[in-house]
């Protein structure tokens, strides 16, 4: 073999052996900062805990991850800014259960939102709780249910509007109690509470950080929650499915990646979560906020939207909700 055949020879193994190493740098993840989009206004529920994680997470991978919040519209903004995003990791939601499992079903042009973002964890779970105005002389569920049974109609349940969860489990609640009550819809929680306190409506759901204050203040009752919880918030109080069998729902916290993610990253991200998520400083955190950290894998996640959405659809077409 000639000379530069040799040479030729050495320079193509050796371009052989440098390959695996460029292609290893060159799919090392994360290598740039993340974008965690949050779907809620600064300061609400979902806000505080991505905050929290997104600084954990930064801390792990070495990488920042920027929560940018993206409230309004149903989180429909938050939810198309991800799914139209590259499906390469530097762009993904952490969301509240409504915003993927009820929200996308007030379209009239409904998409299967496991085609649009794929599922990377869920993080946390908690139960909405049911409170009423301290106006009222109610104290319990089983009182709840009494007056409205003898008043039907005349019980208002305010929500933050039309569609979420707060909303669907009122109409859930109510059709489980076989009672009627009358929803009065908010255009945000603020005017909520001012009116629930002055007991022009008298009941709500809704999660507890929006409500501890008020409790303390005694301008508002704790009745009961929807789910079962550890948080130390909720303690003492009772399930509600213990009056109303059948009713349970719960509100959880979860991270979404857009579709056609690689599995490589959405396996990064879920690694790093489980490593965050074992801190028991961060679980103190999260624990003060009425929330159980609750770490469930992509595929869990995916069979835990597609059950719920079923329900929501049930719930929706049950109380002929007018759809946007």
């Amino acid at each position: 073999m000639s000379t530069l055949a040799n040479l030729g020879r050495r320079r193509l193994l050796g371009a052989m052996a440098i390959l695996p190493f460029a292609a290893a740098a060159q799919e090392r993840y994360p290598s740039r900062p993340i974008r965690l989009i949050i779907p809620f206004a600064v300061g609400g529920a979902t806000d505080v805990l991505g905050r929290e994680l997104a600084q954990a997470l930064g801390a792990n991978l070495g990488q920042s991850f920027v929560a940018e919040n993206m409230g309004g519209g149903a989180g429909v903004p938050a939810l198309n800014t991800v799914a139209r995003s590259s499906p390469d990791g530097y762009t993904v939601l952490f969301c509240a259960s409504g915003n993927i499992t009820s929200q996308p079903l007030l379209s009239k042009h409904r998409v299967d939102i496991l085609t649009e973002v794929a599922p990377v964890a869920m993080v946390d779970s908690a139960p909405h709780v049911l409170v009423v105005s301290a106006k009222t002389p109610i104290k319990s569920v089983e009182e709840l249910i009494a007056y409205a049974k003898a008043n039907p109609g005349a019980l208002n349940f305010a929500s933050a509007g039309v569609g979420g969860l707060a909303y669907l489990g009122t109409e859930l609640f109510a059709h489980k109690a076989g009672i009627q009550v009358t929803h009065i819809p908010y255009k945000g929680a603020g005017q909520v509470m001012t009116d629930l306190a002055a007991g022009r409506v008298q009941a709500i759901f809704g999660t507890m950080p929006s409500f501890t204050a008020m409790i303390k203040s005694g301008s508002i009752r704790p009745l009961g929650i929807t789910a079962p919880s550890n948080a130390s918030p909720m303690k003492g109080l009772p399930q509600i499915s213990q009056t109303v069998p059948g009713f349970t729902y719960s509100s959880w916290n979860a991270i979404f990646a857009p579709a056609r993610t690689p599995a490589s990253v959405i396996d990064r991200l879920y690694d790093a979560l489980e490593q965050v998520l074992r801190d028991p400083a961060l679980a103190q955190r999260f624990d003060v906020q009425g929330v159980d950290l609750m770490l469930k894998r992509p595929d869990v996640l995916r069979e835990i939207v597609r059950q719920e959405t079923a329900v929501w659809d049930r719930v929706i077409k049950d109380a002929n909700i007018e759809l946007n």
